[in-house]
């Protein structure tokens, strides 16, 4: 296994689709980066060299990316201000209930469910 920014990538996975388990990488985003760095977006992890696993390494701390804790922490400030703010988003974060206009009379049973014991507590 190969271990990038603390998350082990799958041996048996093809490499565009094992950099996804990073948190902040997308399939666009791991396509490009294996482009730039004329790496085979086809080749599973387990047949990378060192040289390749090295050169994706220094890319992803040589990138202006937020990747695992920064871009958790971004948002969450993201989500604190909203709350802070007391806009409608911010306060539809605070219940649990859907923030981007989904219906809730039939449908996010789950998140009702949260909210009902969030008011009465």
């Amino acid at each position: 296994m190969v271990r990038i920014l603390g998350n082990e990538l799958l041996n048996q996975q093809k490499i565009y689709i094992a950099l996804t388990c990073i948190y902040g990488i997308g399939i666009p985003t791991s396509k490009k980066m294996l482009i730039k760095l004329n790496i085979d977006s086809n080749l599973k992890v387990s047949d990378l060299t060192e040289l390749n696993i090295s050169a994706l390494r220094d890319s992803l701390e040589k990138e202006n990316l937020k990747l695992e804790g920064d871009l958790k922490r971004v948002i969450s400030l993201n989500i604190k201000r909203l709350i802070d703010i007391n806009c409608f988003r911010g306060r539809r974060h605070l219940k649990g209930l859907p923030v981007r206009g989904q219906r809730t009379r039939t449908n996010n049973r789950t998140s009702r469910r949260q909210s009902l014991f969030i008011r009465k507590k």
